[in-house]
């Protein structure tokens, strides 16, 4: 049988000895670590010697390497020793103070334990990787690389962000398929104006479910944040997910509702996101869930002159358009429309409000999830029609718009169709956003300004990029 062992009876001074040495032994090794780290990085050199390693010559340092974000991250790592030592020196007080329970009671080995455990170890131990992550900079670089310390290595905490960050090299030291000896993952320059919601879409259990945010991710995108790292988690899905419909039926007929996770929406299944209902969550795109009124887009006559029928604009270039691009808002129609006809469709979507990337690849289609922020993911001059429509119109600053317009003639064959469908604008702005588009000196096949409004106009195009002799 085995017996209980429990401590004698402790003399208060005797345990302000033992917690006195502990926390000494805590500052000595903090600052052995420190001294050797800075010691590494030069700091205790002679002055020239100094000068010449961090504004030599070669600017060493002139690239990548930030230092208020090592300024942070030493002040973290200062701040939870300066806790832990408050929090050590209070619990000494508290036994001052309390000198007959400390007598009368028995303190066991497993409270011991337990009380250098959380109290002491733990918060050493988080100091001590902080400590451990701050990343100075490599005064050789790495490898042949002009690139001296990792960008923003030291702005986050979180352990996975830096993981993704941190350039892979190459096993055994050789050049990839790429030409490089490292790959370098992205993220968008704005994360780090995003650091706490980034931290929190990072922090995770590897190999576990993630967490359901798809909403916060997409804030990250359309606030710059764009693109995301990669999480090592596991995507949650709808737990009763049901098999889709067939391609010719799934095309002009609501999905299954339990096959959208509804969670972060007002509405829980598609009925709800009907345009009479005042609370169905999204302000664009009214109607564009109701499938008899989509049926009639781009393929009835309106009263309109701005609207084009989809047989007349194939029609320019018999046979040529097979691929293209839909940027806008919207659930697929105009895709599922040039299916109809042959033609390959990729749609960009946001869920603003509504399950818009769900419903385009239930009805079995392709949702490519982007935000205005973003270079298209697609090779120059690979495009026979780029359509846009509800989304990019009077609202946009002229430069950002004059960006987004090159880069749709970056990808653009010569040749290709740019259908611009119900832009629209203020009559005063018309002329400015006008030469945004003539600028490119396209082809008019079709162009024709119309009112919206009193005060609004509406501008539909279509528009065929010329070859350029290079």
């Amino acid at each position: 049988m085995g017996k209980l062992c429990c401590f004698p009876k402790f003399r208060l001074a005797r345990i302000m000895g033992w917690l006195q040495i502990v926390l000494g032994g805590l500052v000595i090794i903090v600052s052995i670590s420190s001294l050797i780290r800075f010691y590494s990085a030069g700091f205790f050199s002679p002055y020239e010697d100094m000068c010449r390693k961090f504004s030599g010559l070669k600017d060493d340092y002139d690239d990548g390497f930030d230092i208020k974000a090592l300024s942070d991250r030493v002040s973290e790592v200062l701040n939870r020793m300066e806790s832990l030592q408050e929090k050590l020196e209070l619990k000494v007080k508290q036994m001052e103070r309390n000198k007959a329970d400390l007598f009368r009671n028995n303190i066991t080995r497993f409270e011991y334990k337990k009380y250098l455990e959380e109290e002491v170890i733990g918060p050493l131990y988080k100091a001590h990787i902080a400590l451990r992550q701050i990343r100075l900079p490599k005064v050789d670089g790495i490898g042949n690389s002009t690139m001296k310390e990792e960008p923003l290595i030291n702005t986050f905490v979180i352990e996975e962000i830096r993981k993704y960050i941190t350039p892979k090299e190459n096993k055994l030291g050789k050049i990839n398929i790429y030409g490089s000896e490292r790959i370098h993952n992205t993220i968008g320059h704005a994360c780090v104006l995003f650091k706490k919601e980034l931290e929190e879409y990072m922090d995770y259990d590897i190999g576990s479910y993630c967490k359901d945010d798809w909403n916060l991710a997409q804030r990250l995108m359309v606030n710059g944040c764009d693109p995301l790292p990669r999480r090592r988690c596991l995507a949650r899905a709808s737990k009763i997910y049901q098999k889709p419909y067939q391609i010719n039926e799934s095309l002009w007929r609501l999905p299954d509702d339990r096959n959208v996770r509804w969670s972060n929406y007002q509405c829980r299944n598609f009925e709800c996101l009907s345009s009479k209902n005042p609370k169905r969550g999204y302000s664009k795109c009214v109607g564009c869930f109701e499938m008899e009124k989509e049926k009639l887009k781009w393929m009835t006559n309106s009263s309109l002159p701005v609207d084009f029928l989809i047989y007349d604009i194939l029609a320019i270039k018999p046979g040529e358009i097979r691929i293209g691009l839909d940027f806008g808002i919207g659930t697929g129609t105009f895709a599922a429309r040039m299916r109809e006809h042959n033609v390959t469709i990729v749609s960009t979507a946001l869920n603003l409000g509504a399950p818009f990337n769900e419903m385009i690849a239930l009805r079995g289609l392709i949702p490519l999830h982007m935000t205005l922020n973003q270079r298209l993911p697609f090779f120059d001059n690979t495009m026979d029609l780029i359509h846009t429509t509800g989304f990019m119109d009077g609202w946009i600053d002229l430069l950002l718009m004059d960006f987004i317009l090159f880069d749709w003639d970056r990808v653009l064959r010569p040749g290709g169709l740019l259908w611009i469908d119900r832009f629209f604008c203020t009559r005063k702005d018309l002329d400015d956003y006008m030469y945004m588009f003539l600028q490119f000196r396209y082809k008019k096949h079709k162009w024709v300004v119309g009112p919206k409004s009193k005060d609004e106009v509406y501008l539909s195009a279509v528009l065929e990029k010329p070859p350029r002799a290079i």
